[in-house]
């Protein structure tokens, strides 16, 4: 019998941690790890304790800010890596794995915090309309191992199963 690699396990949890998103534009994974193992988990949306938008909000979502991003929401990897700091976990060195490439902004804090590797699933550029992923050219740019991730074909996730 085959196993799923770990990259694979990991992916597939920050696909299924993203449907806990209380965002109703774009639901986003992040797991973050460290020597095989988890360290944080993170999903986007607002604070915890604030809104769920998806309830408050639940046609258009949260109010839009001047640059007309939600005004209320953090990006998964940002919460994931809130979450570990918040708990006194180190991240340096960590692996992240999301659903959605980072945005520039959470590349600067993926930078900072000392996280070593990204595996992406979808581009933040093509979500957003824009030219390029500017967070991934970022985080290459000064030595972060960026990955798009691509899924096992059918047939060995069928393999997989049996």
């Amino acid at each position: 019998m085959t196993k799923p690699s770990f990259d694979d396990i990991y992916m597939d949890l920050a696909e299924n941690l993203a449907k806990r998103s209380h965002c109703v534009r774009a639901q986003v994974g992040a797991v973050l790890t460290k020597d095989t193992r988890i360290v944080s988990l993170g999903y986007n949306g607002p604070p915890a304790g604030t809104h769920n938008c998806d309830i408050e909000w639940p046609g258009e979502g949260c109010p839009r800010d001047s640059k007309g991003s939600c005004s209320l929401a953090l990006h998964a990897e940002q919460n994931a890596i809130l979450y570990a700091s918040k708990n006194n976990v180190t991240i340096e060195g960590a692996t992240l794995y999301v659903t959605l490439s980072p945005c520039i902004s959470c590349a600067r804090v993926i930078y900072t915090t000392g996280i070593k590797k990204v595996y992406f699933l979808h581009s933040y550029a093509d979500y957003k309309g824009l030219p390029t992923d500017e967070g991934v050219e970022f985080l290459r740019k000064f030595g972060v191992d960026v990955q798009r991730y691509t899924k096992p074909s059918a047939a060995v996730s069928e393999k997989l199963k049996n």
